[in-house]
């Protein structure tokens, strides 16, 4: 019997078969995420990364298009109004969002799809689609993860203070979610992403 995929799309729900997969990857911000992210995507290009658009100033090195679509806060507020994210949400005073159509179109040719996305927009994932998998990456420590927010050296110590805080709640939830990995070592923690997708 062939599985349905149901999407959310406002009130109405459109229905299309499972051909592709969804999976979420999310964790508090400096767990290294982004890393791990790169270094599963070299090892299997076959898997198709789903840009976020965030309303954020690039960091060093950031390309438009490929590490996020750059946009203004108004910009966006006008892609929400129009249903045109899968899910988004405010983070850190910017808002951060999944391209709706561009992931429904890759599921839909069979392609297995990575979100890497904060934790309010993981949730809004799993309420819409409960078939996506769920990853949950946790520091080593507290502490560690403190010092990689620290050793990033772009944000003030407000800033700082402020994402530690919101670590403290998203570990929290990190029972929520399918499958916790401990990124301690790159290699351990990109292993066990590979082995949670490939089996």
């Amino acid at each position: 019997m062939m599985q349905v995929l149901s999407i959310q799309n406002g009130a109405t729900t459109k229905e299309c078969p499972p051909l592709g997969r969804l999976i979420v990857l999310t964790g508090p911000s400096g767990v290294g995420k982004g890393t791990l992210m790169r270094s599963l995507l070299q090892r299997h290009p076959e898997l198709y990364y789903s840009v976020s658009v965030t309303t954020r100033s690039p960091r060093p090195g950031e390309i438009d298009g490929k590490n996020y679509y750059f946009i203004s806060r108004n910009k966006f507020e006008q892609l929400v109004a129009q249903g045109e994210f899968l899910e988004w949400a405010e983070f850190a005073g910017n808002y951060y969002g999944t391209p709706r159509e561009a992931v429904l179109k890759q599921i839909r040719a069979g392609k297995t799809v990575v979100l890497e996305i904060e934790l309010e927009g993981a949730r809004q994932i799993r309420a819409s689609f409960p078939s996506a998998l769920s990853i949950f990456i946790l520091p080593p420590s507290f502490e560690e993860l403190e010092q990689r927010i620290r050793n990033r050296g772009q944000d003030s110590e407000e800033a700082i203070a402020r994402r530690l805080q919101c670590a403290q709640e998203e570990i929290k939830a990190a029972e929520e979610f399918d499958i916790q990995i401990v990124n301690d070592d790159l290699e351990t923690a990109v292993n066990a992403i590979a082995a949670a997708l490939f089996g």
